[in-house]
């Protein structure tokens, strides 16, 4: 296998030529060979929109040059779009806050956009996953947001309207059978007479009543943790950075996502 020579703090490691990653994602993967299961699509997707939003938000605060920032946003959009899951490859199984999956997409998208602008894989230049890819961030706050993206997405595009589904088939199926009676069962024994409609009415309210507490559910994995960097105090990031990236996440994904009520409790549990 072709290698080239990444270096960090800690010394030279040998990467696969042909992936974008670095030495940080490297050392992941030899010290976490725990289950070779790899995040999901749902969740680089997220991923990537985040670093997308987070480098708009970041140049519209004036802190990020809007060249770099567009080049992220760019590399951002085309990791959730699925065109480079290939390089996403740590464990998911590994360190408690994520810290190697961010720094996983840190350098993947890093290294995208240096090519783009011109510059050589490895490189760090001009933009440095650290620096500019993980400006105003920290996996403390970046994986938790990524998780309730996810979740959110999914609940959003693809649970509710499926349960909506669902619940029509079986409210139909009611009306249909509303004169059919039956007798009913309780302690596996015959009961009293029931229509068949009325128990498929019961099945359709109860698809409702879940609809319902997806509906709930979605409102509080719109709060996101990013913005909390570290440890919740928002250190090292600007005042504006949080709302501004929900705002960019609202317009690509359509869901009302704001900032963390309390961004201690949004980085301390995922209950």
């Amino acid at each position: 296998m072709s290698t080239r020579i990444e270096r960090d703090s800690m010394g030279e490691l040998p990467i696969p030529a042909d992936l974008y990653y670095g030495a940080s994602t490297q050392r992941a993967v030899d010290n976490f060979p725990v289950s070779r299961r790899r995040f999901s699509r749902e969740f680089i997707e997220a991923l990537g929109l985040l670093k997308k939003a987070a480098a708009q938000a970041n140049a519209s605060l004036g802190k990020l040059d809007g060249k770099l920032a567009g080049a992220i946003a760019e590399v951002g959009a085309e990791v959730a779009e699925g065109q480079h899951d290939k390089h996403f490859v740590v464990d998911i199984y590994q360190t408690g806050s994520g810290t190697s999956t961010n720094m996983n997409a840190n350098e993947v998208m890093a290294n995208l956009a240096n090519l783009k602008l011109g510059g050589e894989i490895g490189d760090k230049s001009p933009i440095h996953p650290n620096d500019h890819v993980n400006m105003g961030q920290s996996s403390n706050d970046v994986i938790p947001t990524a998780i309730h993206i996810a979740a959110a997405r999914q609940i959003a595009t693809h649970l509710i309207p499926g349960l909506q589904g669902l619940e029509n088939a079986l409210s139909t199926k009611a009306k249909e059978f509303v004169d059919v009676v039956k007798i009913g069962r309780t302690h596996l024994q015959d009961a009293t007479p029931v229509t068949l409609g009325q128990e498929f009415s019961g099945y359709a309210q109860q698809i409702h009543r879940g609809i319902e507490r997806m509906e709930r559910a979605l409102e509080e994995l719109c709060e996101l943790a990013i913005g909390g960097t570290a440890v919740g105090t928002g250190l090292n990031t600007h005042p504006k950075f949080s709302a501004t990236v929900c705002e960019n996440l609202q317009e690509d994904t359509g869901l009302q996502f704001v900032e963390a009520e309390n961004h201690f409790e949004a980085q301390a549990a995922k209950d």
